[in-house]
């Protein structure tokens, strides 16, 4: 169990991240592929990286190196999910570059001691070595993640308009209520489940909430409580494309079928190309239906590049009745002995 202790400052430095936090994303994607729990939920991006790193330099240096300092496990080394990747890849692998080499260290022989760490990673205490680190992050993020970026910022898109809705229903505590299953709210502390019992102490430091879509059910937050406090979280809700319950039938009839079921499906937030798989129907004919449904203020559509994401007014999601049920409760199957973030 990790329990967040806040004080009253805290509770009015909390912020939650509008967007995916690049290094967090690579890191739970290598434990998606170190493991079968879950997997269901990323299918076909993992049949699709399987294929892009299968036989390749790329995914043998995976293997040999990436895999090992970003294990599965109890334990990861801070210096390779820095706070600057808030900012965008760039300034992430730049802050894993810079970090001092005592520090490294540090974080080195604590992995080697509480996980194992290969023979080689001692020598990320020179900035040469920290370099190729960051090169073949890069690669991993080009070759697997930015493929996927409109779905993964979509998905984080969709939890921080659910977030909005609770925090603008029921304030804070809405918010930190409503993160995860495997988080609970009892003022003025947070309970988490997780691999080690821990207590962390924000001390007017404020809290950084990190909607992840690979971290798969296990919150994480970082070893070191020195640092600026983060806690990463999953992503409410399926990662797939998955058939909703039937609408019933005076929504069926009010909206007609296609359109009741397009409501239904934006439910947890869609892109309209998603939307169109589910509706099994054109993209134009899906932007048709949201267009009504906008017009209508049962939806709203944010664009993020060239994707739009679709949510639901709270007129929408009170046509809808009962709010869709939330993930279930933690299966410890997919994090043990994992850790934090597993």
């Amino acid at each position: 169990m990790l329990r967040i202790h806040f004080t009253p400052e805290d509770l009015g430095r909390v912020r939650v991240a509008g967007a995916p936090d690049p290094l967090w994303e690579i890191t739970f994607s290598l434990h998606r592929l170190q493991t079968s729990r879950g997997r269901w939920a990323y299918a076909d991006w993992y049949r699709e990286t399987r294929t892009v790193l299968a036989g390749t330099p790329l995914g043998a240096a995976v293997r040999r190196l990436l895999v090992p300092v970003l294990p599965r496990a109890r334990y990861l080394p801070d210096f390779l999910t820095p706070h600057e990747a808030a900012d965008g890849l760039d300034p992430g692998l730049a802050a894993i570059v810079d970090t001092p080499p005592v520090r490294v260290a540090h974080e080195i022989r604590t992995l080697d001691r509480l996980t194992g760490a290969p023979d080689w990673a001692p020598r990320l205490v020179e900035r040469e070595a920290r370099e190729d680190l960051a090169g073949l992050l890069r690669a991993y993020h080009e070759a697997v993640i930015a493929p996927h970026e409109n779905r993964i910022h979509a998905k984080v898109a969709s939890e921080c308009a659910l977030r909005g809705r609770d925090t603008l229903a029921a304030g804070l505590d809405g918010l930190l209520a409503g993160l995860s299953p495997a988080i609970r709210w009892h003022p003025p502390v947070l309970h988490v489940d997780y691999v080690i019992d821990r207590d962390l102490y924000l001390a007017g430091r404020g809290l950084r909430l990190v909607p992840s879509y690979f971290c798969w059910q296990s919150p994480v937050s970082l070893a070191d409580d020195t640092l600026r406090p983060v806690l990463v979280y999953p992503v409410q809700g399926d990662r797939r494309a998955v058939p909703g319950r039937p609408p019933d039938a005076s929504l069926t009839a009010l909206l007609g079928r296609t359109r009741a079921a397009a409501l239904r499906s934006l439910a947890l937030g869609a892109t309209t190309s998603e939307l169109a798989r589910f509706l099994g129907v054109s993209v134009p004919t899906a932007t048709h239906h949201t267009t009504v449904l906008r017009d209508a203020g049962l939806v709203m559509s944010h664009r993020h590049h060239n994707t739009v994401l679709h949510t639901l007014t709270p007129l929408g999601a009170a046509l809808l009745g009962p709010a869709p049920a939330r993930p279930g409760a933690l299966d410890r199957a997919d994090g043990s002995p994992a850790a934090p973030g597993s």
